[in-house]
């Protein structure tokens, strides 16, 4: 049996591979890791719930929440709600651990777990395993008036609002925006504090139904923010994904404006401001060869870690730097928020715009990227890459190929049986071939038998 927990909490086929039981399960299991200090001073200990949209989402909430207050933890509930908010939350009001129940960018059918521990920060390894290691263990039941209390607290979300407006200092007056909220998360928070910064606003797959969450829309899917963005004559869009911890961008001209170019917008911001804490920023090896340029040319250290926020926020934890990302749009601003926080990041790429006077295309341009290709070999046994002779093979002559002039990257997947293969080259066209060729190698090589 494989690790439970993958790069981002506990993920799979609701009600298949993340079963009711097992949420429960976790909740006692999470509680009894994450809250002996609380228990051992003799305070009660409480944890902060949150989901997104999915259907799938009211069952394991129930399970979780069940599990939790079985173990003596008080629950607070916050609905429908933003990853990065429960873990604002789990901070704020000093609880113990936070649950988001989410399965970020997946399709409507999966679902996932994420905890967070005391002052709102993602779970270590080692932790992860000790909650893995005491599943379904014996353990003494509290009876009685230690049983854990249940309540709902949807207005805590405004604390979060106002932390997220606080943060930035300037308005978005004049901007009107078009905000795809991917049917998830964001539907409730991200038109209402872009309107309160300043912005005109128009919010699109805003009206969540439990089924329509990342369905052809979001962050994953910018066709119809584009075509938004172009129809009404906006000066930028924004696309969330369904737990709303990324941020995507296109400009006035519908082109995209994805994490490197959003990373490196803010880089530069807080860099002219001497905000950035050590002149570095801390990126994943997926970011573009020309983002690392641009940042160069400017005086900025790159700092490259793998691919997964949580690695990210390990890197800038550890060497004391605040600011990292993904080509994802995961971006994450230690100064403001403990984790990557779409809503936040939106605020500042906005804020950016205001305070320098430029159009989100002219501040895209600061950085020229080399084009990539990326291409996910799927049904394939992602543990024998570094392995196979023939891919080492074909990677060594693909990279003979670009020089200085490109790169190869392959990884796999951490939730699931797939392996990226992606290619930086002088031309699309290259980019493509060589590509197209390695992922061949691994298709033929490496197929699920």
């Amino acid at each position: 049996m494989g690790r439970l927990f993958g790069t981002d909490g506990v993920r799979g086929l609701a009600n298949r591979d993340l079963t009711a039981e097992l949420a429960l399960d976790l909740g006692v299991a999470a509680a009894h890791v994450l809250c002996e200090s609380s228990s051992n001073i003799g305070r009660r200990p409480h944890a902060i719930v949150g989901r997104d949209s999915r259907i799938s989402g009211h069952f394991l909430e129930s399970a979780i929440v069940a599990g939790l207050a079985s173990a003596g933890v008080d629950v607070t509930l916050l609905g429908v709600v933003p990853t990065p908010t429960v873990a604002f939350l789990t901070a704020h009001l000093d609880a113990d651990l936070g649950v988001m129940l989410s399965a970020s960018h997946n399709p409507m059918p999966d679902n996932g777990i994420k905890f967070f521990a005391r002052g709102g920060h993602k779970l270590d390894d080692s932790i992860e395993d000790a909650i893995e290691a005491r599943l379904q263990e014996p353990w003494e039941r509290p009876l009685g008036g230690d049983v854990g209390r249940i309540v709902d607290n949807h207005i805590a979300i405004e604390l979060y609002e106002r932390h997220l407006l606080n943060t930035v200092s300037h308005r978005l007056n004049g901007l009107k925006i078009v905000v795809d909220c991917a049917n998830g998360s964001a539907s409730y928070i991200a038109p209402s504090v872009l309107a309160a910064a300043g912005a005109e606003v128009i919010a699109i797959h805003h009206e969540p139904n439990g089924l329509n969450i990342n369905d052809n829309c979001g962050s994953t899917h910018l066709g119809d923010l584009i075509a938004a963005v172009k129809a009404n004559g906006a000066d930028a869009g924004i696309a969330h994904d369904g737990d709303a911890d990324r941020c995507l961008a296109v400009d006035a001209d519908g082109n995209v404006v994805d994490g490197d170019h959003i990373l490196a917008i803010i880089a530069l911001g807080m860099n002219e401001a001497d905000l950035l804490a050590k002149h570095t920023v801390v990126a994943t090896v997926m970011a573009n060869l020309g983002f690392k340029i641009a940042m160069r040319e400017h005086g900025i250290n790159v700092i490259e870690t793998d691919v997964g926020d949580r690695y990210v926020l390990e890197a800038m934890r550890a060497e004391g730097f605040n600011l990292g990302g993904e080509q994802s749009g995961h971006v994450v601003m230690l100064d403001h928020s403990t984790t990557g926080d779409g809503v936040l990041t939106a605020l500042h790429l906005l804020a950016q715009m205001t305070a320098t006077g430029k159009s989100l295309a002219e501040l895209a341009a600061q950085i020229t990227k080399l084009p990539q290709v990326l291409v996910n070999v799927r049904d394939v046994d992602k543990t024998a890459v570094s392995s196979s002779s023939a891919v080492t093979a074909a990677v060594a002559a693909a990279e003979a190929e670009l020089g200085d002039h490109g790169r190869v990257l392959l990884r796999a997947s951490g939730t699931e049986p797939v392996i990226r293969v992606m290619v930086e080259a002088p031309t699309p066209e290259i980019a493509q071939r060589i590509t197209d060729d390695l992922a061949e190698v691994v298709r033929t090589h490496l197929a699920l038998r």
